[in-house]
């Protein structure tokens, strides 16, 4: 199969035009700027539309009109941009409409860095925009993840009518790795809910987020969570990693899970059992899967570029039934494998403590 080399923000923006989206608004924003940079380049030869926005707000509000026409579409931004497009994507939400957001983790609060971070990780599963809603948050381990699970976000939002973010940091957006675009045809679902025109031959369409009747509104809610709940059983996404025997368990995602498979073959030469498990999905969160590794590990070791925000959903997970220790770097720096083993040496003196 062939392969390409290509920087991470590039392949996305390329499976992203694979994937059938022609519609792309942005605005330049450092560790993600490529992306809009690829979409200008590309988009006016293929027939799509390539828009730089005044802001990150005309930006997703221009996403809510393209998705309300049937169209496949997307936006990009770095952390403060999110925040400033959350909002909109609540907006989304209440419209029940689906599109891809990409988030290029920088260091924050406020304007932070423009290192690597991954201190979104709240806003992305649990608070990005205001009201009771759910999106799929995808992390990429590498160059070719961000390729393939944007391909398959544009897939999931269609089928969901919800929002994807790819949840990514500005390491694995900068760094170049070889590619696969080979990734079929998209599935892009029948939307007879667009607002496309009716020709009186239908009722029209009403996209709204507005429900002024609490009864009406209440009724929408509940009617999401359900949607939500099949995205639960049916979408979750995880990689195990050396799990078999293992007695510490190691969660991380993104560039932190290539940093702690490297740590977990040094601490196996020292007869640490170690295995990982890496959530591909944020959320849905693999719940099931840490609560069974909870059976036989001792101790969990959150690896992370946070103040440890994954811990809390690690302990949900578990039940609060085994330890979990975090080992981050926040700031912008990443985790080094001698940290991370260092941690997991830790973790194997509190094998006695499990009971």
């Amino acid at each position: 199969m062939e392969k390409v080399l290509m920087k991470g923000n590039e392949a996305l923006a390329e499976a992203a035009i694979m994937a059938g989206c022609r519609h792309y608004y942005g605005y330049p924003i450092t560790p993600q700027t490529e992306v809009a940079a690829y979409m200008a380049k590309r988009m006016p030869k293929i027939g799509g539309v390539f828009l730089q926005a005044e802001s990150e707000i005309a930006a997703i509000n221009m996403v809510i009109g393209t998705s309300a026409a049937g169209k496949r579409t997307m936006t990009s931004s770095s952390s403060p941009g999110i925040s400033l497009k959350s909002e909109g994507i609540s907006y989304l939400a209440g419209c029940d409409l689906p599109a891809l957001v990409v988030n290029v983790q920088r260091g924050g609060p406020g304007l932070g860095g423009i290192q690597p971070s991954q201190s979104d990780y709240f806003q992305a599963t649990k608070a990005l925009g205001h009201g009771d809603f759910r999106r799929i948050v995808l992390a990429p381990a590498s160059v070719q993840e961000m390729a393939s699970l944007t391909f398959l976000g544009f897939d999931l939002a269609d089928e969901y009518r919800m929002t994807v973010m790819i949840l990514t940091d500005g390491t694995i957006g900068q760094m170049m790795e070889p590619v696969s675009l080979d990734f079929g045809e998209p599935c892009e679902a029948v939307k007879d809910w667009a607002t496309v025109g009716h020709k009186w031959e239908r009722k029209p369409n009403i996209i709204t987020s507005l429900s002024l009747q609490a009864e009406e509104l209440e009724r929408q809610n509940v009617e999401r969570y359900e949607r939500y709940k099949v995205v639960e059983e049916n979408e979750v996404r995880y990689e195990e990693y050396r799990m078999e025997d293992a007695e510490i368990c190691v969660v991380a995602f993104g560039v932190c899970a290539r940093v702690a498979r490297n740590a977990i073959e040094e601490a196996r030469k020292m007869g640490l059992k170690v295995g990982m498990i890496r959530p591909i999905t944020l959320w849905p969160f693999p719940k099931d899967v840490l609560k069974k590794a909870a059976e036989k590990c001792h101790t969990f070791v959150s690896v992370e570029m946070s103040m440890g925000q994954m811990v809390e959903d690690i302990e949900l997970a578990i039940r609060c039934q085994r330890p979990v220790l975090c080992c981050s770097r926040v700031g912008g720096i990443i985790p080094s494998p001698d940290e991370v083993v260092e941690k997991l040496q830790e973790a194997a003196k509190m094998g006695g403590k499990a009971e």
